[in-house]
């Protein structure tokens, strides 16, 4: 661990910091013009794809037509209400009313909100403000996503299949710095197709190979370009030129009772100067639980959106610091607050580049804080992290879900093995990245997803058919509760259809009684536990979904059910060989337990066993429920 400073008492001076920290969160707010309008705002309250919904008043809503939270305004108020960069406005109506409404209100593209334009029907979606800074292409990409529309967005980025250098670091959990005018320059630039020097000290790199890039030249540390040709930065220093900085920097903070948060807002901003770091790097606050009720410390956690993470002493006092006090253990039970607070953070693994340094207040102010900075080796932004664990189907982009649709449009990363990413490659964006993985390297796929999304990263973690059933959405959740809490991103799983399902669509009925699944790889399950279940299920009469049947290193495990099978059910109990569904290599065939082709079968197959009621009649495969019967 490198010490940079020794701890010093400074007097406090008010700093001028050029970087604006006040971040509000966005609010997603649908407008209807009139009562057309109505289903489909109902529709997108009820999917929670916006935070609050309004109509006119002019569209005369009667007692029966109002829903919860439908707020009726008139189109002027409204947007005099909610006209502010953070918010993004989704209007449904005729894209030349929006027009004409907005138009007195539109002022530049830094402070205009996101504006999108949906017909009632839900046919389109198209982002006319805010496509890239206020993120309106992303919100109609996945609004298009979610109601099967179509995305219309106009932006050169999109239409020539360019990164859009201007936002594409949110994706990444990074945060834009640099002059707006400066940002104009580069986009002008990159429009004309022109060479951008990029140079990128932190933060993930994967990006740098996307075919969109090839027109790029990354700078490295050894190269002897000046600083002066940058176009763009990625880090966590203070740059006067186009930035985006991954959340890299810990702020420990430990504070006299009641101190002001103008106070510790000065101290932070005076360390980050002198270390040349920008305020857009802070990846989070940390300091003891005994300030959880600090209300200067919360109000500017609050105000500037950085997640504040508290700690016991007794947790603090476990961890070496260069400048333990014996006042602060006297009074808070541990040697440091500040330094512990921060190493702590970020999981004992950053770098203290700044020991505890003590400012005071000025005269007219109240208060004292301590700050230590502390380095993660990688971003750490687990808040805006999220992990979603998809289930692609079988294959066919028909048998996609809206839902897992909607979450790979959201994903700046796809993590899968390769064969299953080939199936989605025609609707990968041309600024989404591929990470291809191989079979038996699942540990592996899932950690490496995990480890993005903790750095802030949007992931997909794709399987086929559903990642809850034999997927990975049992390993990615267990990683992901093997983490700290507050080091967790969010974790999400989006349902597909299982190849069970489907083999049940193309056979007719088979699941219509008590069915269950078995896998027969015996890689992570014993196989005497194994054979014990599939005693249970023939003893059971349950219809059985096999997945795994035969591969070449395991070929003898499918008799072995078989004869297992034919102990407890009739030779002639029906059997389906369903193989690559939903995919050009599609085959189904019908045979009994007695007369199952071993040599048809292999890892890309499903079987269905039926039970002692199932029956094949006219090629359809049905176990009836019992309704004639009674």
């Amino acid at each position: 661990m490198g010490f940079l400073l020794k701890c010093t008492k400074i007097k406090l001076s008010i700093l001028a910091v050029p970087e604006k920290t006040l971040v509000k969160t966005p609010k997603i707010i649908a407008y209807g013009f009139s009562l057309s309008s109505l289903p489909l705002l109902e529709r997108l309250k009820a999917s929670k794809n916006v935070d609050q919904v309004f109509i006119s008043e002019a569209s005369a809503l009667s007692a029966e037509q109002k829903i919860e939270g439908l707020v009726e305004s008139l189109p002027i108020a409204f947007l005099r209400d909610h006209w502010q960069k953070n918010n993004k406005l989704i209007f449904i109506g005729s894209i030349g009313a929006v027009v004409r409404l907005i138009s007195p209100f539109v002022k530049s593209k830094e402070n205009d909100p996101a504006i999108l334009v949906m017909d009632s029907k839900a046919k389109n979606v198209i982002t006319v403000l805010g496509g890239h800074h206020q993120g309106g292409d992303r919100l109609a990409n996945e609004l298009a996503a979610a109601l099967e529309a179509e995305s219309i967005c106009t932006s050169d980025s999109f239409t020539e299949k360019r990164i859009p250098l201007d936002c594409f670091g949110e994706g990444w959990g990074w945060k834009r710095g640099g002059d707006n005018s400066d940002w104009r320059k580069l986009m002008i630039r990159q429009s004309k197709d022109q060479k951008k020097v990029v140079f990128q000290s932190e933060g993930s790199k994967l990006w740098q190979k996307l075919k969109a890039c090839s027109n790029f030249s990354f700078l490295e540390k050894s190269d002897p370009i000046a600083f002066e040709n940058i176009d763009l930065y990625i880090g966590k220093e203070n740059r006067n030129i186009c930035s985006w900085h991954p959340p890299k920097i810990i702020i420990g903070i430990g504070c006299e009772r009641n101190t002001d948060e103008k106070i510790i807002q000065r101290a932070i901003n005076e360390s980050f100067n002198q270390n040349g770091l920008s305020l857009l790097s802070i990846s989070c606050i940390a300091t003891i639980d005994k300030k959880n009720d600090e209300i200067g410390l919360l109000n500017l956690s609050k105000r500037n959106e950085w997640p504040i993470y508290f700690f016991s002493a007794l947790e603090l006092s476990k961890v070496n610091v260069p400048s333990p006090s014996n006042v602060v253990l006297n009074e808070m039970g541990t040697a440091s607050v500040a330094e512990a607070s921060a190493i702590l953070a970020g999981d004992q693994g950053g770098r203290l580049i700044q020991e505890k340094q003590i400012y005071y207040s000025n005269e007219e102010e109240f208060g004292a804080v301590t700050i230590a900075l502390v380095e993660v080796a990688k971003p750490f932004a687990p808040h805006k992290g999220e992990l979603h664990l998809i289930g692609s189907g079988p294959g066919d982009l028909k048998m996609l879900t809206s839902d897992s649709r909607q979450a790979l449009t959201r994903c700046s990363a796809w993590i899968g093995y390769g064969p299953y990413l080939n199936y989605l490659e025609s609707i990968r964006r041309h600024d989404q990245v591929r990470i291809d993985s191989e079979l038996t390297f699942e540990k592996d796929r899932c950690q490496n997803a995990l480890d993005l999304a903790k750095e802030g990263v949007k992931v997909a973690l794709i399987s086929s058919g559903d990642s809850g059933i034999y997927g990975m959405a049992g390993l990615a959740l267990e990683l992901w509760l093997n983490e700290r809490v507050d080091s967790r991103p969010l974790f999400q799983v989006h349902p597909g259809i299982s190849s069970f399902q489907m083999a049940a669509a193309k056979l007719g009925a088979p699941f219509m009684h008590d069915f269950c699944s078995i896998s027969l790889s015996d890689l992570l399950t014993p196989w005497n536990q194994i054979e014990k279940r599939i005693k249970s299920a023939a003893i059971g009469d349950f219809v059985l979904a096999i997945f795994n049947p035969k591969s070449i290193k395991r070929d003898w495990q499918l008799k072995k059910t078989v004869d297992l099978l034919l102990e407890f059910r009739n030779p002639r109990t029906p059997v389906a060989i369903a193989r690559q569904l939903g995919r050009p290599e599609e085959s189904i065939e019908l045979h009994t337990l007695e007369t199952l082709p071993f040599d048809q079968v292999d890892m890309l197959t499903i079987l269905v066993v039926g039970n002692s009621q199932s029956v094949i009649k006219n090629n359809k495969f049905l176990t009836p429920r019992g309704y004639f019967s009674n």
